[in-house]
């Protein structure tokens, strides 16, 4: 018997959750990458942004606004906060916040390094359903839906236990630390001490959600932070997740990216699951 019109057989099959939401980030985020490609190094200007050292250069705000106002247009209910700009939306966002970081690596930018990222996140009720990261350079983009995998250009990304044999010299790790903590934190100097006499080598690129996509594709093998940044941990930690990185917090536990959570309880480490017990060890040496 044909099915009739009606039947499950010739229904669509529901979308996938967020499909929407990843096309808009994607194609905010590639615009607003465009922008900056078009500009770097020498169109732009710059001037300090607080006492710590930090920049914000005009670039900043033009491309956060073509994010902001892609997903305004798409979204208008929802909630949106922004590095430079801060809050807009309607609202709460019915718990939908969009997290935009416009321009990951502008101290990079400042000194003519070609090394920075724009990065979009959803997050329902604090924690990422979408996060995309995409690298004006080379204009590559590197998405994640929460349970739905991570991509690149080449296709799903996935970290193989044992693909990478491990270096006789120690695993190659990324570092960060968030723009409140002082340079003579004792926490933070324990840390990068530690990691640094580990490791072959400790990248700390002043863009995180660079170091993010580059563990989500296995360049390197781990990535430690320390009162990390709200605005662009989301995104790049759900690409990693879903790419089969595994993430805890410093003592172990499992680690959820929540934009909510105070700054004490967004550290955290980030690795390929078979050097996860090492980096562990290494945490747990220094004295907090």
């Amino acid at each position: 018997m044909s099915p009739t019109p009606n039947s499950p057989s010739d229904a669509s099959p529901p979308p996938s959750p967020f499909t929407a939401e990843r096309g808009t980030a994607v194609a905010a985020a590639e615009e607003a990458g465009a922008l900056l490609r078009s500009r770097f190094p020498d169109g732009f200007a710059a001037r300090p942004k607080g006492r710590l050292g930090d920049v914000v250069t005009d670039l900043d705000l033009l491309a956060e606004r073509v994010v902001v106002d892609r997903i305004r247009a798409r979204f208008p209910h929802d909630r949106i906060l922004a590095e430079e700009a801060g809050e807009a939306g309607a609202g709460d966002g019915g718990g939908r916040t969009w997290l935009v970081d416009p321009l990951d690596g502008s101290n990079n930018v400042v000194i003519g390094l070609p090394v920075y990222v724009v990065g979009v996140a959803l997050c329902v009720d604090g924690r990422p359903v979408v996060g995309v990261v995409h690298d004006p350079v080379t204009g590559r983009t590197w998405s994640a839906r929460h349970g739905c995998g991570a991509h690149g250009p080449g296709g799903r990304l996935a970290v193989t236990v044992g693909a990478r044999p491990p270096s006789p010299a120690g695993p190659l790790l990324a570092w960060t630390q968030g723009h409140a903590v002082r340079r003579d934190d004792p926490a933070a100097r324990g840390l990068r001490h530690a990691l640094e006499a580990g490791s072959r080598r400790l990248l700390q690129l002043w863009a995180p959600l660079m170091a993010w996509a580059m563990l989500a594709r296995g360049d390197i093998d781990g990535f430690v932070g320390y009162r990390a940044e709200a605005i662009d941990l989301p995104a790049g930690a759900l690409i990693a997740r879903e790419a089969g990185v595994t993430l805890c917090h410093l003592d172990g536990s499992d680690f959820t990216p929540d934009f909510t959570a105070p700054d004490t309880d967004r550290s955290f480490v980030a690795g390929r699951p078979e050097i996860l017990p090492y980096l562990l060890d290494l945490v747990a040496s220094v004295e907090r």
